[in-house]
């Protein structure tokens, strides 16, 4: 059952309340929401939030067939100069532009969840799944981080965490997003802080290896914040990292851009224990659409943005990550 976007954080404070586990989905634009207790999910609902998980583990044991039809250069370069016009006019300063890719691969939805790896992930029934290295917001005792994902590289490449993070383009893009979570937690909570700052972790992205750069963001939160998890997160969304900044007129400029829509793709999931939540950001994800699958990618866009390598950045994030 989906709620609507005022019904939809109704509930999730009622659950929070009562302090029962449960799961929720929030769609990139809020008005898809689902929130239900734990125990009481169907059995084609599966989750992982780091250690947090409700199905067993399973070791992949057949060879996998992959094969991606991007979107042409000639098509992301169109849109990728309307954005740099916007940007010109001062109506975005930072933008994450994203398109949809046809895919084929021999394995199920279910399979590809199952034996992907990643930090966060989620399988619903067959019609969406996600399996994200980027965490959204945890809140644990008095506490809320956020941990903004910006800047990606081939780790293969000659001193490439260096090029990575003394790439000025890169920096600009980190710090704006940066900036835009500090002021989002500053709407919640008090006494926000930078606690990491463009940290390098490494991801599996098929045959390649990813570094990706992220920060660490934290804020006290309000007393007895698990009474009001609806009213919270509402505020947060949707994610500064995969909209941009100013958020408000990037998010009129995505609408107006992007050529498809982005329903769950770079919406939120996340689980609340009774006690603590976590959540992810719903990036490299995969949905079925007419018994076909899609894979839906993208990057940030700033004025100092190369249309060639910002266009081999999406096709580098569609992949399974066995």
């Amino acid at each position: 059952m989906w709620y609507e976007k005022e019904e939809g954080f109704k509930e999730i404070d009622t659950l929070g309340r009562s302090r029962t586990p449960f799961l929720f989905i929030i769609s990139y634009d809020q008005n898809k929401i689902f929130a239900k207790a734990i125990n009481d999910l169907d059995s084609d609902i599966y989750y992982k939030l780091e250690s947090w998980r409700n199905y067993p583990v399973q070791k992949r044991e057949k060879p996998f067939t992959f094969s991606k039809h991007p979107v042409a250069f000639s098509v992301y370069q169109k849109s990728l100069e309307k954005i740099l016009e916007e940007i010109r006019s001062g109506n975005t300063y930072l933008l994450n532009l994203t398109f949809k890719t046809p895919i084929e691969t021999n394995y199920s939805m279910k399979e590809i969840f199952t034996y992907a790896r990643a930090k966060f992930k989620l399988y619903y029934k067959d019609a969406f799944i996600c399996f994200s290295p980027e965490r959204f917001v945890e809140m644990e005792g008095d506490t809320i981080a956020t941990y903004p994902m910006k800047g990606t590289i081939d780790a293969n490449l000659l001193n490439a965490k260096e090029s990575i993070l003394n790439n000025e383009k890169e920096m600009a893009e980190h710090v704006m997003i940066v900036d835009l979570m500090r002021n989002d937690l500053g709407i919640i909570g008090s006494e926000v802080k930078v606690e990491k700052f463009r940290f390098v972790e490494k991801i599996k992205a098929g045959k390649k290896e990813l570094l990706q750069v992220s920060s660490k963001i934290t804020a006290k939160l309000p007393t007895h914040w698990q009474d009001n998890i609806g009213m919270l997160l509402s505020q947060l969304l949707p994610a500064g990292s995969i909209t941009g900044t100013p958020k408000k007129s990037t998010v009129n400029i995505i609408d107006e851009v992007e050529n498809f829509e982005r329903d769950f793709y770079t919406g939120v999931f996340g689980v609340f224990d009774g006690t603590s939540l976590r959540s992810g950001v719903m990036i490299r994800f995969i949905e079925k659409e007419n018994e076909k699958l899609y894979y839906k990618s993208g990057g940030g866009i700033t004025i100092d943005s190369d249309a060639r390598s910002e266009y081999e950045e999406l096709i580098d994030k569609i992949y399974l990550p066995f």
